[in-house]
């Protein structure tokens, strides 16, 4: 995500510079009063603000599309995440459970063996 910043960031500042450029050398090879040059290159300097104002708006705009969508996926991703060690929990009680009343069967019948095997001694 940090390219993409970088990426816009360059194209912004490309635009920027290569409209300046372009605008100073269509001034400079005009044939026009000083005045008028002044004029021109007031105006071209408004217009360029204004779409340097546009493409921030679009970025900001694109920027924020892109975080809520970011936010959108890891609230998906903790949700499945907490559904994930919800079902793991259910798994390890009763495997625990399990365990346990294999372990009871297994004394109950170690007691009940042993209690037979005290009676046939005696």
């Amino acid at each position: 995500m940090a390219d993409n910043n970088g990426d816009v960031g360059a194209f912004l500042a490309g635009f920027v510079v290569g409209g300046l450029v372009g605008a100073a050398v269509s001034l400079l090879l005009a044939p026009q009063s000083g005045e008028e040059t002044r004029t021109l290159i007031r105006d071209k300097g408004i217009e360029l603000r204004d779409r340097a104002d546009d493409e921030i708006i679009r970025f900001r705009e694109t920027a924020e599309k892109t975080l809520q969508e970011v936010q959108s996926q890891a609230d998906e991703m903790q949700k499945r995440g907490q559904e994930m060690i919800e079902e793991a929990r259910a798994r390890v009680s009763s495997a625990v459970e399990q365990g346990v009343e294999a372990a009871r069967q297994i004394r109950s019948q170690a007691e009940d063996n042993s209690a037979e095997d005290s009676g046939a001694t005696a």
